[in-house]
């Protein structure tokens, strides 16, 4: 059983700055409907795999820390026959991509609007086709590393969630997180099958905010793609 005394250690932004009247009205109103089930301690206590038959079958994807939101629901209208959940945190970037569902029209959208990790132990084996990991937090600083997602804290219980042949797809701007990444992925059980740079994406790769911040200060994203391999 787990223990609910066992609380993990978070180091990441949860608000931001105040939010518009509409975002209010956004996290009101759409936040409680999109939401995963079963993934909090409250709702499931003894963490048992959450059922994912709403899916009713179809691929499922995860976004780890969706930013404001324009990739995941990018991919959702791009995709309308897989389910993806976004994963994020922080207040401000759930309330902007609530407003760009919203717009967008997209239906096939859940949330978990806190720690992946907590995901991570609910979600049946096997059960992730294909995750994306878009700029995430750098942790510059050395003693900070072991905070970044690339490490076996994060990986190891996302490989149990990925099915064999599923893809992972990193993109970053800071070229040490491209050597952890390097270092870390494949002994967890990832082959990486693909590195590029500048100009050298995805084919439906869509230009994040964070992207663009970094183009402006001269940082060039790196683009890594791993596929989980079998056993």
């Amino acid at each position: 059983m787990y223990n609910p005394a066992e609380r993990r250690n978070f180091y990441g932004r949860v608000h931001g700055k105040t939010l518009r009247q509409s975002q209010k009205t956004y996290l009101d109103e759409d936040l409680a409907r999109l939401s995963l089930q079963g993934v909090t301690l409250e709702e499931n206590p003894d963490r048992r795999p959450i059922d994912l038959a709403r899916f009713q079958g179809k691929p499922l994807w995860l976004e780890v820390g969706f930013g404001g939101g324009e990739h995941l629901v990018h991919m959702a209208a791009r995709y309308p026959q897989v389910e993806i959940i976004g994963c994020e945190p922080f207040v401000n970037g759930i309330a902007m991509l609530l407003g760009k569902i919203r717009q967008a029209g997209v239906q096939n959208l859940s949330l978990h609007p806190g720690d992946v990790r907590d995901l991570f132990d609910v979600l049946p084996d096997g059960c992730l086709s294909k995750v994306f990991l878009n700029y995430p937090d750098p942790w510059t600083k050395a003693r900070h590393h072991r905070r970044r997602f690339v490490t076996p804290e994060y990986l190891a219980p996302l490989a149990r969630r990925m099915a064999a042949g599923a893809e992972l797809r990193v993109a970053t701007d800071i070229p040490d997180y491209v050597r952890q990444t390097l270092e870390e992925v494949p002994p967890v059980g990832f082959d990486l099958i693909r590195q590029t740079g500048l100009g050298a994406a995805w084919d439906d790769w869509l230009s994040t905010r964070y992207e663009q911040k970094a183009l402006r200060e001269g940082r060039e994203p790196h683009y890594l793609t791993f596929i989980r391999r079998a056993g």
